[in-house]
């Protein structure tokens, strides 16, 4: 099984997400945040479920899709997954510096 881990600025961005929602649906809020955390999980079992970051090309640049979300994350080793960021998918992936 592999660790899943969350970067403090992958949190952040669940965060942010949680209070944009938050500001017209506090519930679709709180939804919409479990949703991304739970994509996740997939993770522990296959670490490849995701595709390659397309604007990147790097084979442990990998990212989940939930909804509008672009979930990015990067294979550390055979036992170890960073989750990098959350990416809204009509956004410049490039303006995202987490990512630099």
């Amino acid at each position: 099984m592999v660790e899943v881990r969350w970067t403090h600025l992958a949190i952040d961005d669940l965060n942010e997400i949680g209070e944009y929602i938050a500001k017209d649906s506090r519930r679709y809020a709180e939804i919409t945040v479990q949703e991304l955390f739970d994509t996740t999980e997939i993770l522990e079992q296959t670490p490849k479920a995701g595709r390659i970051v397309p604007e990147f090309s790097k084979p442990n640049l990998r990212e989940l899709i939930q909804g509008n979300y672009r979930i990015i994350y990067k294979i550390i080793n055979t036992k170890t997954i960073d989750i990098l960021t959350i990416h809204h998918a009509k956004r410049d992936i490039y303006s995202n510096k987490k990512l630099k």
